[in-house]
């Protein structure tokens, strides 16, 4: 089934379901609710000797950009291995995992992004499928400038707060921010 209710089976309306307080898609025969929750991203801040792991984006949106390796939790994945699996295919990195640096909420594209602090198992990177480049930054080579989202901002500095610390919470939206996008 479709995630729009342009697309959904006629058999489907718009209706606040007994019970709910807010308008969902209900089957008019059986009363079926279909849900349309908030997707989860994974993701991670990787460092090879103090320079940070970024992917050019080679698909879009923000293609050209570069982004931390992340991207959408799989079904009966575990976000710790999704993230694993998100630096494979895109910087075909091998991680190990450090701890949980963030967890953001862009409400306005129904996200919540989950942000793990890494390293790199070898410096051997390369690009994936979704990356037309991969690299290691030193935090002065970083392209601030060609960041793709306003949450690899957040980690970076996150990352960049903690980074020789291991007695920190995980971090969420800095105070104001929603994760709108600024042209």
């Amino acid at each position: 089934m479709s995630e729009t209710s342009q697309e959904v089976d006629s058999n489907f309306e718009n209706r606040v379901p007994e019970g709910d307080d807010r308008e969902r898609l209900v089957c008019r025969d059986c009363g079926f609710v279909h849900y349309q929750n908030p997707k989860i991203v994974v993701g991670s801040v990787a460092e090879w000797q103090g320079r940070i792991l970024l992917c050019r984006r080679a698909i879009h949106p923000r293609k050209g950009y570069w982004t931390l390796p992340a991207g959408y939790l799989e079904l009966q994945e575990e976000p710790l291995e999704g993230a694993l699996r998100e630096a494979r295919e895109e910087a075909c990195a091998e991680l190990e995992i450090d701890r949980l640096l963030a967890v953001y909420s862009i409400p306005r594209i129904s996200q919540v992004q989950l942000i793990y602090r890494a390293r790199l198992a070898h410096h051997k990177v390369a690009c994936g499928p979704e990356s037309a480049e991969v690299g290691l930054f030193d935090w002065g080579e970083i392209p601030w400038d060609e960041i793709a989202f306003p949450s690899v901002h957040w980690a970076l500095n996150h990352h960049r707060e903690v980074r020789d610390r291991q007695d920190f919470a995980p971090f969420a939206n800095p105070p104001g921010e929603t994760g709108k996008m600024v042209r």
